[in-house]
């Protein structure tokens, strides 16, 4: 595990899940676990577990899922932390959109803005994601209106457990 910074501040962060490779729901439920592990966080909500067909991607369906942390690392740290979990997964980065065995991504970091070329919070397409948005309703409702649900309507997902 790399070396981490902290923050003074716990902050509150949305971390989204995704996997469509190998024993996807192991390696989502096995993530969100350790989410809990990483230096000054804590797991304070994970949604239902959802299967969702490739969107903007290719493979096999995907397991996602959300979850609301709180931690002390900063955002940087806590990409480098989620990535080494992916890597820790069998994640290879072959090219964009590739089917993945872990897939974490930083869709909020408190109120951050952030926009340097590794990192962008919010995450830019979060928006535009079922996969996304209806885990994310579960464990932050207002974070998702109706508005953008329906904009989402016609991409298949069904909640899985």
């Amino acid at each position: 595990m790399p070396v981490v910074t902290r923050t003074r501040e716990t902050v509150s962060a949305y971390v989204a899940a995704g996997a469509n490779l190998g024993d996807a729901h192991a390696a989502v439920c096995r993530a969100l676990q350790d989410l809990g592990t990483l230096p000054q966080t804590h797991v304070e909500a994970v949604s239902s577990l959802y299967r969702s067909a490739p969107y903007q991607a290719q493979g096999p369906v995907f397991i996602n899922a959300v979850a609301h942390i709180r931690t002390r690392l900063n955002a940087p740290d806590l990409l480098i932390a989620l990535q080494a979990m992916e890597y820790l997964a069998g994640r290879v980065r072959s090219h964009v959109n590739a089917p993945r065995t872990l897939d974490l991504d930083i869709v909020f970091y408190g109120d951050a803005r952030v926009d340097s070329p590794g990192l962008t919070i919010p995450h830019p397409r979060w928006m535009e994601r079922a996969f996304v948005l209806l885990p994310l309703q579960e464990v932050a409702p207002h974070k998702v209106n109706p508005a953008l649900l329906h904009a989402v309507e016609n991409q298949q997902i069904e909640k899985w457990l």
